[in-house]
């Protein structure tokens, strides 16, 4: 930690899930900050695993697999690799560039992916996933349960045959007594929030008294409809940030912290 860095002296909440919280966390307290842990997504295994298999079985049908997140490669490239290599014909693709990093490191390169926004809107402009590209063609996308349609909706507008395939759940937190905790102790001064989802999880969570505390703390959030989101369940104080944890520790830097 770094105490006299721009955060020193600030307790700033990394809400990403276990898994993919540490390298924000260490960017956190390399600018003088105490990062708090707290998930508002837990992930595990799907509950059925039927359709992962059936999907890996046919793999070598379709001609473009679409992986949603980290967690989506973590929970469904070991055991397609398990029953044989990356099908040659199989264009990869990813919404992030988290994304494309744990494919990387799962040996599948040339994976397609938004450079800038990264979302559903922006995979879905590049041409790779134009109508022109993908219609009469079979599309995999592998994600988690539930989540957002626009994606599968629109390929399958554009003429491709698209299956979903669960190959992860997501639950939220059980409880938000360490954050109660903070709040009381005036031990934290921001959260960060990069999923709606967990977001949601979060004020169904908190009685009268932990919305009041959240009504006042800044919440940094990379993308524009989490702010939405934000918005709409009753929050304020909301800081949008640029993509990705860079964006967010950007944000936080900038942040007028005397306000």
């Amino acid at each position: 930690m770094n105490p006299t860095g721009p955060l020193a002296g600030k307790t700033i909440v990394v809400t990403r899930p276990q898994a993919q919280a540490g390298p924000l966390a260490a960017a956190i307290a390399a600018q003088g900050g105490q990062p708090l842990n707290f998930p508002l997504l837990e992930i595990g295994p799907a509950t059925d695993p039927q359709a992962l298999t059936s999907a890996i079985a046919r793999l070598a049908d379709y001609s473009l697999a679409i992986f949603i997140s980290p967690n989506a490669v973590a929970y469904a490239l070991p055991a397609i690799l398990a029953c044989g290599p990356w099908p040659a014909g199989l264009l990869p693709a990813a919404v992030g560039q988290g994304t494309v990093k744990e494919l990387a490191a799962h040996g599948i390169a040339g994976c397609v992916a938004p450079r800038e926004r990264f979302d559903s809107e922006a995979l879905l402009e590049l041409p790779e996933l134009a109508a022109g590209q993908v219609a009469g063609k079979r599309v995999a996308i592998f994600r988690g349960d539930g989540g957002r349609e626009l994606l599968a909706d629109t390929l399958r507008a554009r003429g491709a045959a698209v299956d979903c395939i669960v190959c992860y759940r997501r639950s939220g937190p059980a409880g938000v007594a360490p954050l109660l905790a903070a709040w009381r102790a005036g031990k934290l001064d921001a959260l960060t929030v990069s999923s709606s989802e967990g977001l949601r999880y979060l004020v169904d969570l908190l009685d009268a008294e932990g919305c009041r505390y959240l009504q006042k703390t800044p919440v940094f959030v990379p993308h524009a409809r989490i702010a939405e989101n934000a918005r709409a369940l009753g929050l304020s104080n909301i800081i949008l940030t640029d993509a990705a944890d860079a964006g967010i520790v950007a944000g936080l830097r900038a942040y007028n912290w005397a306000v």
